[in-house]
């Protein structure tokens, strides 16, 4: 999520691999929010599929990434949704306001200042409002389990160029969330069974 001079390239704005599983719970979680006015704020749109599934729902989206092409290309494809460049660590409160719901998918195991990026969450949502924040999951298992299978390197790799620097447990990502001030933390994983997920969900409420 930060600005740096090599961003992340969309080459198109069809959903990635990780809607495959992350999509259903998210949908169903937010439409069991049933927020009255129907607006959403995603931070890490990406190439805005996401966005564009959640306006398909009458969702009222506004969006932001820091990648130059992702933006363009979500605002090319879906240009009725609010897509904008910007990142987790600017004031967007101060520039887009509240929000009874804070979309964020697979951003926080990319950014450098993970306290910052809960506080911007955090302050974009209205008073109990809800976040949805999904990130790949760690666990004891699933690591001994990479490990036995001798796919630590492919799993953890440091070539890989824009990748994950920061690698989440439930028990690291409630700590991020609790100290930022959400309370009433629930996760649910998917992706597979539960101790070899690919990656959780956490709910977080204001």
């Amino acid at each position: 999520m930060d600005n740096l001079s090599t961003e992340y390239r969309y080459d198109s704005a069809e959903p990635t691999w990780s809607n495959q599983y992350l999509w259903e719970p998210v949908e169903r979680i937010v439409l069991s929010e049933g927020a009255k006015d129907k607006h959403i704020f995603e931070v890490g749109c990406g190439n805005g599929a996401t966005a564009n599934m959640l306006a398909e729902h009458g969702f009222n989206v506004t969006a932001i990434d820091p990648s130059e092409t992702g933006i363009r290309q979500a605002k090319s494809c879906y240009p009725n949704i609010n897509f904008a460049e910007g990142s987790a660590y600017d004031n967007l409160a101060n520039q887009y306001g509240t929000y009874p719901i804070v979309v964020s998918l697979e951003v926080v195991e990319h950014v450098f200042w993970p306290r910052k990026y809960a506080k911007t969450i955090f302050d974009l949502l209205e008073p109990k409002g809800v976040a949805i924040i999904s990130t790949p999951y760690h666990g004891y298992l699933k690591n001994l389990a990479l490990a036995i299978a001798g796919k630590l390197d492919a799993h953890w790799s440091p070539l890989w160029d824009g990748g994950h620097i920061k690698f989440w447990s439930q028990k690291t990502l409630r700590v991020l969330l609790e100290e930022a001030g959400f309370k009433s933390i629930e996760f649910v994983r998917v992706g597979r069974i539960a101790p070899l997920a690919k990656s959780m969900v956490a709910v977080a409420r204001k």
